[in-house]
């Protein structure tokens, strides 16, 4: 074996060893109940999302063919960018491949000090997503970071550097995907105008279940909010993200963001199919409020069984057991009886709080739900 496979094998075998390393698990669509998946509304397998699918099939075939600035920009973008900028309130927004690539190359192209004139300031919550921190390192900006969700300590930070003239950005997600808690929007609104500092918010797990007629925790802010990211990936049923911003950030970004410029345009089947699930985010409040209430009722019932939730308040309710061993085993025990769950581990999320994730659908059924409960009690 080569120098460097060698040394791949070596570096596995320590995760390994470490209860770090990572498989692919058994092809879905096995399970008694999945509670790994991001399909929060069921959306996924929506008729009329299908059908919007297959129709964008037959007009414009499977794939856009180049990016958005050489063949790519045909007229189902910018109809649907249209409707994702009057939803949230904005006066803009922009469509990219995927929730990892737009916060690491928009936000990257954000807080670019040359263009700014001088190295910003960017405070961000401790726990935000990996895409985000990516952004930090591809820009050279050293993070503020602010105590997870705190915005006392956040305040603190920003009284701190009052009188610098560097440019401010404030980074957080409105709902964090590992613990299920929400961040207060409003209040980090109010310091941003405060501070006169840009405020980017991720809300891929927002988008679909929280806020006005289900568009976003931000949708709420009147368009106060700066750059509003969020993904198609979750609640919508399949791939994809958008920002939503000022004109001038879209035209900027068309011209600097890598990630946009350099990459071929979603599929036109996946931007129509996308399109539909988003206009039919307004009537699903039922399914939105099933779905929280479900989540508030496991939460409960863990509860009642002394396990650990964290900070849940949403659909995203994890089980922390600490040790990335146990967490392992328990969620082979579980999937040994038909119960999917995630087991997520450092570095995902802190040291010595691995857990088991459960992701809660409008489509998960009371008998799911008892089945999880009584596989959770007795692993």
């Amino acid at each position: 074996m080569t120098a460097f496979l060698s040394s791949y094998a070596d570096h596995v075998a320590d995760l390994a060893a470490r209860g770090l390393h990572r498989r692919l698990p058994p092809p879905s669509g096995q399970w008694l109940a999945d509670f790994s998946s991001n399909d929060y509304l069921g959306l996924s397998r929506h008729p009329e999302v299908l059908a919007a699918a297959r129709d964008a099939v037959a007009q414009y075939g499977t794939g856009a063919t180049g990016s958005r600035l050489l063949s790519g920009n045909l007229d189902l973008y910018e109809a649907f960018e249209a409707r994702i900028a009057q939803d949230k309130h904005a006066e803009s927004a922009l469509i990219l491949g995927s929730g990892y690539q737009t916060n690491a190359t928009v936000l990257a192209a954000l807080i670019n000090a040359k263009v700014l004139g001088a190295e910003p300031l960017v405070f961000t919550d401790r726990l935000n997503h990996a895409s985000l921190h990516h952004a930090f390192k591809v820009a050279e900006v050293r993070q503020i970071r602010f105590r997870h969700a705190d915005l006392t300590h956040l305040t603190e930070l920003l009284d701190k550097h009052a009188h610098s003239d560097q440019p401010k950005f404030i980074v957080a997600e409105s709902v964090f995907g590992m613990d299920g808690d929400c961040i207060d929007v409003a209040g980090l609104v109010s310091l941003a105008q405060a501070h006169q500092a840009m405020l980017y918010l991720d809300e891929a797990h927002a988008t679909g279940v929280l806020g006005e007629r289900g568009y976003g925790l931000t949708a709420d802010q009147g368009g106060r909010v700066d750059v509003a990211m969020g993904t198609f990936s979750k609640a919508l049923g399949g791939s994809g993200a958008y920002i939503a911003c000022k004109q001038v950030v879209k035209d900027y970004l068309i011209n600097t963001c890598t990630g946009f410029i350099y990459s071929t345009a979603l599929s036109p089947m996946v931007v129509a199919a996308m399109h539909k699930a988003w206009t039919l985010l307004p009537a699903l409040d039922a399914e939105r409020q099933r779905l929280q209430a479900m989540a508030a009722d496991v939460r409960t019932r863990l509860h009642a069984m002394g396990l650990d939730t964290g900070l849940s308040t949403t659909h995203i309710v994890p089980v922390i057991l600490g040790d990335e061993r146990r967490t392992l085993q328990a969620r082979d025990q579980l999937q040994a009886r038909g119960i999917n769950v995630s087991a997520v581990r450092p570095p995902t999320v802190p040291p010595n709080t691995a857990r088991l994730r459960m992701a809660f659908g409008s489509h998960h059924t009371p008998e799911q739900i008892d089945a999880l409960i009584e596989a959770l009690r007795d692993v």
